[in-house]
């Protein structure tokens, strides 16, 4: 019965063991995409300012691009004239479409709608888009 005994503890202890590791693995498969999430991006473009092309931008519409590692756009709604946004819906995060035939932004995840100076226009978005400084230099639009 002493065998027994010792073979059933060894058992038991060997199945604590495996479970224990098999936790361990499902509470890290839970927690990595946290962390990832959570961390700061390695690489991000935390450039203070992007330079772009006067070209890149046509006469009512806009140019999508990255601005510290987010996504952001510019729009030229008047010959010569330019601004830029977050392109970052204020509600959930998702990011906003421009719109040229109805010079506005939509957001596609809960039909959120922005105008050319970010204002809100309807849907769920509680504030503006973040307006971002835009400054013009020869041929080139200088952004932040």
């Amino acid at each position: 019965m002493d065998t027994g005994s010792k073979d059933f503890a060894r058992r038991r202890a060997l199945l604590a063991t495996l479970l224990a590791g098999i936790g361990a693995v499902l509470t890290g498969a839970a927690l990595y995409p946290v962390w990832r999430f959570l961390a700061p991006r390695k690489g991000a473009e935390a450039q203070d300012q992007v330079a772009l092309s006067r070209d890149q931008v046509p006469l009512g519409g806009a140019h999508f691009f990255n601005f510290r590692g987010r996504p952001a756009v510019v729009l030229q709604t008047r010959a010569g004239h330019f601004t830029a946004f977050s392109a970052v819906c204020t509600h959930l995060g998702c990011v906003i479409q421009w719109q040229a035939a109805e010079q506005r932004f939509l957001c596609p995840c809960h039909a959120g709608l922005f105008s050319a100076e970010g204002a809100v226009l309807g849907g769920p978005p509680p504030r503006p888009l973040e307006s971002l400084a835009v400054s013009l230099r020869d041929d080139q639009i200088l952004v932040g």
